[in-house]
């Protein structure tokens, strides 16, 4: 008993989410706390836990505490607790949708952000763990460090910085900030998923899946395993004040994450190119539009077949004739379409003593998360077969008239 009573006690902000409901699972699974709080505003039952997952937020040592964030009173009472003040305290609760407009993020990531952070400062949190953004430049050639010139290439990073900069003017905060790349694994939904998804439309309308760019687009990416260990780490092992980019060892390009698409669905898939993404870009909305328009016909095709219906915000949907729901699809916002490049420089946090378990993203890692939304009913088996036959529209986008700049099989 007195070995457990020693043992941190954790207060995890937002989680619920992807990342939270991962590091709750690993903690507890480690046998590395007393306890831990989830303090959210999406309730377990509501937040598409993974069967795994729900055992785990059922066990006695998980506690949940619903909270509105962007409330300062809400926050004071995700924080007190009658048994003394949390050792660890890991924001992971913040606006995380892209294309939003500049109030929501203000609102939803840097008010929230400060509140959280001030309150932490004001109970003298041991540490203080704030997740932001790994877009926060641009570079193909050369991996952007910690230390890089800040350039944010997506609204939710711009506003990201804006909380970094502001944790940094909170004299009592024992704070650490990861900057993570592109994270995937069990629970996402808004990562690889939409990427994954799309590869098995392709494979059900029989088309060649083409890309916006090239092969060499850097999209880094890391294990979501990994980011919990890493947020444990940094908890015990990381300098105060200090900004830590959380990346794998595999230099993931667009390129890579289409060639493990690619083979899991036996598709062929093949890249634009430069010259003829430039001219795209000259009417982005537009061309964004007609991609996701083109992808989400045989996606809720495919859906109703199955009898899964798109309902993202109500898990309880009346369950008539075995209708089943899904969060899933496969929009990307236009944000991320652009010839943006996350190309993070991990060495930082290997001098800490941290090493990855999962260096690079592989099939088998993307069979993983199919897998388990087949468990759960989320994803329509009729993309899969090869049996069923897409009777809809063939449809060409503009960008696809050209010369191809290279294709992989």
């Amino acid at each position: 008993m007195a070995e457990a009573s020693a043992r941190p006690r954790v207060l995890i902000l937002g989680g619920t989410g992807f990342i939270g409901r991962n590091l709750v699972s690993y903690l507890v699974k480690n046998n590395l706390i007393n306890n831990v709080r989830v303090a959210d505003k999406v309730p377990p039952p509501m937040a598409w836990l993974s069967p795994r997952h729900k055992e785990i937020f059922a066990l006695p040592q998980v506690e949940f505490k619903h909270s509105n964030l962007i409330n300062p009173k809400s926050v004071e009472n995700a924080f007190a607790d009658p048994d003394g003040e949390f050792d660890y305290v890991i924001n992971l609760a913040a606006e995380t949708k892209y294309g939003q407009t500049d109030p929501v993020y203000q609102e939803g990531v840097v008010r929230l952000s400060d509140n959280c952070a001030q309150e932490a400062a004001r109970r003298n949190i041991k540490r203080y763990i704030e997740f932001s953004a790994g877009q926060m430049n641009s570079s193909e050639k050369k991996p952007c460090k910690e230390d890089c010139k800040c350039s944010p290439w997506t609204k939710l990073a711009k506003h990201k910085l804006l909380v970094e900069n502001h944790l940094q003017n909170i004299p009592d905060l024992n704070f650490v900030i990861i900057r993570p790349a592109i994270v995937y694994g069990i629970g996402d939904r808004n990562s690889l998923t939409p990427r994954l998804l799309i590869g098995a439309i392709y494979k059900y309308i029989r088309q060649k899946m083409k890309m916006l760019w090239t092969k060499d687009l850097k999209m880094n990416t890391v294990h979501v395993d990994d980011v919990c260990r890493a947020v444990w780490h940094l908890c015990q092992h990381g300098q105060n004040r200090e900004i830590y980019n959380v990346v794998d060892e595999g230099n993931t390009t667009q390129g890579r994450i289409s060639e493990l698409v690619s083979e899991i669905f036996s598709i062929n898939c093949s890249f634009v190119g430069s010259a003829l993404s430039n001219i795209a870009q000259v009417n982005m909305s537009s061309v964004v539009e007609e991609i996701n328009d083109k992808h989400m016909e045989p996606w809720v095709d495919a859906c109703q077949k199955d009898n899964i219906e798109n309902t993202p915000l109500n898990p309880f949907i009346d369950q008539k004739d075995n209708i089943e729901n899904t969060p899933l699809n496969p929009f990307i916002d236009q944000e991320l379409l652009y010839n943006k490049h996350v190309h993070l420089d991990g060495s930082k946090l290997k001098q800490t003593g941290f090493q990855y378990n999962i260096p690079e993203l592989t099939t088998d890692h993307l069979k993983e998360m199919l897998e388990d939304f087949l468990q759960m009913k989320l994803f329509p088996l009729s993309l899969l077969s090869g049996d069923v036959v897409w009777t809809g529209e063939e449809k060409s986008l503009e960008f696809e008239d050209g010369t191809e700049e290279e294709e992989k099989s």
